[in-house]
């Protein structure tokens, strides 16, 4: 889950948010209202020097790409899936997220930069959607097919929040091409989340200022990393608003739109 995220800042809160002097022209990639994830295009992160002292904002391409990928053919064909030639099973690799619960599974291909290279998403909100079965108006059964209703998920207090992630320095082994690749850390859905992601139930890490340092600057076990990781952000922190449904290709994709036929969610949570 977490495929579509905003990064659109201020001028001011970016200047906050980097507590450095400099021109915010240079940076235009902090102006999208929407990342889409199967683009495979580049997104704002935080990244940590090496002495772990400071951090800078950089661009990385959404979907990690581990070094045993040889090729930009490589990753077209494990991120659109393929058959396999022994099994005959289809195989596909979404690595735009990285589930908390695997990320230091042994032979994992997140563990070693989990490990090694976390880093922070930056986000202004994310989109979900809902699936919700509407019933029968002669049985008054469920259907089998559900209507999706997407919605827009941000924090009440913050123009602007943390995503946990992890990256991946990539290089092109036919062309030279040498990229940064990030995956968002995904984490089991908080009582909010439930009700709107209800199919997956899952949402981002996202972390509060003390633990987005811990997670990026910190010298940190095993233990402590997929506590992190599994970190679930509390629901009444949280906002979320139904969207249009053709939101993707809107001017103002977070505009609240309203169902009259949608139930409301529980907001006692």
């Amino acid at each position: 889950m977490c495929y579509y995220n905003g990064q659109k800042v201020s001028r001011e809160e970016f200047i906050r948010l980097m507590n450095l002097e400099k021109e915010v022209a240079k940076y235009d990639f902090l102006n999208k209202d929407i990342h889409v994830g199967f683009s495979y295009s580049t997104g704002a992160v935080l990244k940590p020097n090496d002495e772990k002292t400071d951090f800078e904002i950089v661009e990385m391409e959404w979907g990690f790409m581990p070094p045993y990928w040889k090729s930009r053919e490589d990753a077209l064909k494990y991120r659109n899936g393929f058959k396999d030639p022994v099994t005959g099973k289809w195989t596909q690799y979404l690595t735009l997220n990285a589930m908390s619960e695997e990320l230091l599974l042994p032979r994992k291909m997140y563990r070693d930069a989990a490990l090694k290279r976390r880093c922070l998403v930056l986000s202004t909100g994310f989109y979900e959607w809902r699936h919700v079965f509407p019933k029968n108006k002669r049985t008054g059964e469920s259907l089998k097919t559900a209507i999706k209703y997407p919605y827009y998920i941000h924090l009440k207090e913050r123009e602007y929040f943390y995503m946990a992630g992890i990256y991946q320095p990539w290089t092109d082994q036919s062309t030279g091409e040498h990229v940064e690749t990030f995956s968002v850390v995904t984490t089991e859905a908080n009582a909010l989340m439930q009700q709107v992601h209800n199919s997956k139930r899952r949402m981002p890490t996202i972390l509060n200022d003390e633990l987005a340092w811990e997670w990026m600057m910190g010298d940190l076990s095993e233990g402590r990393i997929t506590e992190i990781a599994r970190t679930q952000f509390t629901s009444s922190e949280m906002d979320a608003c139904t969207v249009a449904k053709d939101f993707l290709s809107t001017l103002e994709p977070a505009t609240p739109f309203v169902y009259e036929d949608l139930p409301a969610l529980e907001l006692n949570i």
